[in-house]
C-alpha cells in the first residue's frame, strides 16, 4: 500500500543533506563498480568541517499541531460538534415546549443515532468515489441547511424529526470520509494515531462542556435561537475545510462506473468479508456497545441507591474523565510499540470494573468504577494504527465510513437492551451483568485477533473485485 510522504520542501535541510549523500554515494559506488580501476580519477576526500546539531522537531501531540491541515480539521471539528451538542438539547427542549410529550423528547435523541446504520451502509461509497474536501465541505452545508429549516417558526414536529434524521445520516459519511482523509494529511504513522486521539478527545470534552454551554444558552435565548447557532457553526466548518485543506482527487479515481449504493454495499461486503478487518471492527463496537450501560442508567441508578442530582452529575462525568485522562497519556508519554501492546489486554479487561455494580457500591466507589472502565478505553488509540495499516487505500473512506456506522448504532442499541433489561432487574444487576457479559463477548475476540495478526512488516490487504488475502510490504 501507498503511504504518504513529505516533498522536499517540507523536509529539514540537515536531513535533505542526508539523504542526498546517502543516495549520492550509492549511485556513485555503483557506477564505479563498472569503471577498470585505472580509469578512476584519484579520489580526494573533502574536508571535514563540523556541522550544528540539529534542532529536535517536536513529538507527540504537538507534532501533530505542527502541521497546517490538520489545525483547519481540528479548528472545524471543534465548532461543528459544540454545534451540534447545543442544537441536541435545544432540539430536545423545543420538541417537549411543542407537544408536551416526553416520548417525542426522549425521541429527539434516539434519532441522532438509529440513521447512522442507514447513511453509514447506503452513503458509505461517497467517502471513496469523490474528493474527500468536496465530501466534507458538502455534508457541511447540507447540514447546516437542514438545521435552518429546523430555525423557521413554521416547521412542524414531524419536519424537526425527519431532518434531524437528515443530519444524523450524514454525520458518518463525513466522519468516514474525514477519518480517511486524516491520514492523506499526517500520514499511516504515529502522527495519524495522534490526529485520531486528538478528535476523540475533543468529542468527549464537548459532550462535557456543551451541555454545560447549552443549558446555560437556554436561559437567556429561546430553543430556536440555540440552534441558530449550530448554522454558523456548520457554515464556519465549510469554510475552514474548504480553505485549509488541500484538494486530494477521490480514491477511486475520476470516472469510476457504477451506482452508489452497489459500491457502496460492495466496499461493505469488502470491509466484512475480510478476516482480521472484521475482527477489528468488531473490537471498536463491542466495548463500547456495552459500557454504555452505567451511562443510560445513571438516573435510575442514583435513584437506587438513593443520592441527589450532584451525585448523578458525578457518575456521568466519571467515564469521559478517565477516558480523557488515559488517551492523553498514552498519546504523550507512550510510544507506538507501547501502545500497541496494550490494546487487547485493555480491551479484554476493560469492563470488568462494571462488574463492581454487583455489589451496589455508593456514589464514589461507583464514580471510581466508572474512571477505570472510560480509562480502558485508551485502547483504540493503537488499534486505530491496526485498522489504518489493514485497509487497503481505495476501500478506506468506506471502511471508516462503516467503522463510525455500526460504533453509533451498537451504542444505540446497548442503550436500549440495558433499559429494556432494567424494567426486569435492578439496575446494579443488569450494569454488572453487562460488564461480565461484555467481557465473554470479548475473549474469543481478542483470540481471533491475536491469531490474524501479520507477520511483522507485513501488511494485510483485501482489494475491489477480490476475496483473497493479499500482502504487500
Amino acid at each position: 500500500m501507498p503511504s504518504e510522504t513529505g516533498t522536499p520542501a517540507d523536509l529539514p535541510a540537515d536531513v535533505t543533506a542526508d539523504v542526498t549523500a546517502d543516495v549520492t554515494a550509492d549511485v556513485t559506488a555503483d557506477v564505479t563498480d563498472d569503471v577498470p580501476e585505472d580509469v578512476l580519477p584519484p579520489v580526494t576526500a573533502p574536508p571535514v568541517t563540523a556541522s550544528p546539531a540539529p534542532t529536535p522537531a517536536p513529538g507527540g501531540y504537538r507534532a501533530v499541531f505542527a502541521v497546517r491541515e490538520f489545525r483547519a480539521v481540528f479548528a472545524a471539528h471543534l465548532l461543528s460538534l459544540l454545534g451540534v451538542v447545543v442544537s441536541e438539547l435545544a432540539l430536545t427542549v423545543l420538541v417537549y415546549d411543542l407537544t408536551d410529550s416526553p416520548l417525542l423528547s426522549a425521541l429527539t435523541f434516539a434519532l441522532g443515532l438509529l440513521p447512522y446504520l442507514v447513511g453509514g451502509t447506503l452513503l458509505a461509497g461517497v467517502a471513496d468515489r469523490y474528493p474527500a474536501r468536496r465530501v466534507l465541505v458538502t455534508c457541511d452545508l447540507v447540514c447546516a441547511g437542514c438545521v435552518a429549516v429546523m430555525v423557521l417558526p413554521g416547521t412542524p414536529v414531524a419536519g424537526l424529526l425527519v431532518l434531524r434524521c437528515l443530519v444524523a445520516a450524514v454525520s458518518p459519511v463525513f466522519t468516514g470520509t474525514r477519518t480517511a482523509a486524516l491520514a492523506d494529511i499526517l500520514g499511516e504513522g504515529d502522527l495519524y494515531v495522534l490526529g485520531r486521539s486528538l478528535l476523540r478527545i475533543v468529542s468527549q470534552s464537548a459532550l462535557l462542556a456543551g451541555f454545560g454551554v447549552g443549558g446555560l444558552l437556554l436561559a437567556v435565548v429561546s430553543p430556536r435561537g440555540a440552534i441558530t447557532i449550530t448554522v454558523a457553526t456548520f457554515l464556519c466548518s465549510a469554510a475552514l475545510l474548504r480553505l485549509g485543506t488541500r484538494d486530494r482527487p477521490a480514491r477511486l479515481g475520476a470516472g469510476r462506473g457504477g451506482s452508489l449504493l452497489r459500491e457502496s454495499l460492495s466496499g461493505a461486503r469488502l470491509v466484512l468479508g475480510h478476516r482480521r478487518i472484521r475482527a477489528l471492527l468488531l473490537l471498536f463496537w463491542l466495548p463500547p456497545a456495552f459500557v454504555v450501560a452505567p451511562e443510560a442508567l445513571a438516573a435510575p441508578y442514583a435513584d437506587e441507591i438513593g443520592v441527589g442530582s450532584a451525585a448523578l452529575g458525578l457518575l456521568m462525568c466519571a467515564m469521559p474523565v478517565g477516558h480523557i485522562a488515559a488517551e492523553l497519556y498514552a498519546g504523550a508519554a507512550l510510544g507506538p510499540r507501547v501502545r500497541s501492546l496494550i490494546v487487547l489486554p485493555f480491551a479484554a479487561a476493560g469492563l470488568l470494573p462494571l462488574a463492581l455494580y454487583g455489589l451496589r457500591p455508593g456514589a464514589l466507589l461507583t464514580a471510581v468504577a466508572l474512571v477505570l472502565a472510560g480509562a480502558a478505553s485508551a485502547y483504540v488509540i493503537g488499534l486505530d494504527q491496526w485498522f489504518v495499516d489493514a485497509v487497503p487505500d481505495e476501500l478506506r473512506g468506506r471502511a471508516m465510513t462503516l467503522l463510525t456506522a455500526g460504533l453509533m448504532t451498537l451504542q444505540g442499541v446497548g442503550m436500549a437492551v440495558a433499559g429494556l433489561a432494567a424494567e426486569f432487574f435492578p439496575v446494579h444487576q443488569v450494569v454488572a451483568g453487562a460488564g461480565v457479559l461484555g467481557t465473554l463477548c470479548l475473549l474469543p475476540l481478542v483470540a481471533e485477533i491475536r491469531r490474524t495478526a501479520p507477520a511483522p512488516g507485513i501488511r494485510t490487504e483485501v482489494r475491489d473485485g477480490a476475496d483473497q488475502h493479499m500482502t504487500s510490504g
